[in-house]
């Protein structure tokens, strides 16, 4: 049994604790400073060359906390200050090449983050498994990540019964993970990017519809790949207000 092993904490109207667990997971846990109750925790899948302590991660966090959940973020394999395998900085390598030569990037990023979500799903159920154990956490997840965070989320979201809901988006359709999405009935909200230059809008219609949620929504706005709308972690906030409530 491996618990969270605070290394810091700092408070300013949010709890922030950054975490370990073993040897390799970092983390941050947000949380309101002064909790009434135990109260749901939602996981914040990072994208490609980001960590848990990004901007975005810290932006999403402190909005939910501040609707009264936990957040929660850890480095993905290959990120962070983790150590890179050869294969991290080869894929890496190529993605840049690729992205600089106006190559299709997704034959690159898809099958290299499907490898990293191998790595990262049982880290981040590690992670659950910690979190379960602390008296302010109530028992209730969801999921939100975009990009490589929608390729690791996804077959976590199919392989643990905890996840209740999820928020996915901004990637391509794939075989393999399709075959995970086919397994997720907990409600979704997806996110796609009408004017994406890396993501065929098809590719990103079919992975939405290959979710067996019964309750599931498209979120179709104009714009390119890094061009979602800010206004879209509200929509995230409801939706978690709505199925984690």
């Amino acid at each position: 049994m491996t618990d969270l092993h605070f290394i810091s904490t700092t408070t300013n109207g949010v709890l922030e604790r950054e975490f370990t667990i073993g040897e390799d997971i970092h983390g941050v846990l947000w949380s309101p400073a002064a909790p009434s109750q135990p109260a749901p925790v939602i996981l914040l899948g990072h994208g490609g060359g980001r960590d848990a302590k990004a901007l975005p991660m810290v932006g999403r966090a402190q909005r939910l906390v501040a609707e009264g959940f936990h957040a929660v973020a850890i480095d993905a394999p290959g990120h962070g200050e983790r150590p890179r395998t050869a294969l991290d900085d080869e894929q890496i390598a190529a993605m840049q090449e690729a992205m600089s030569t106006g190559v299709p990037v997704g034959p690159i990023v898809v099958p290299y983050n499907l490898h990293l979500a191998e790595r990262a799903v049982p880290e981040w159920q590690a992670t659950l498994d910690a979190l379960e154990r602390l008296p302010e956490v109530d028992g209730r997840f969801g999921y939100f990540g975009l990009n490589m965070g929608t390729a690791i989320g996804v077959p976590l979201t199919a392989a643990d019964p905890r996840i209740a809901a999820a928020v996915f988006g901004i990637f391509w359709y794939d075989g393999m993970l399709a075959e995970h999405a086919r397994r997720i009935k907990v409600p979704v909200e997806f996110l796609l990017q009408w004017d994406d230059q890396h993501i065929p809008r098809d590719s990103g219609i079919a992975l939405f519809d290959a979710f067996a949620s019964t309750e599931k929504s498209l979120h179709a706005n104009a714009g390119a790949h890094k061009e979602v709308p800010r206004f879209e972690v509200e929509s995230m906030v409801r939706f978690f207000n709505r199925h984690l409530r």
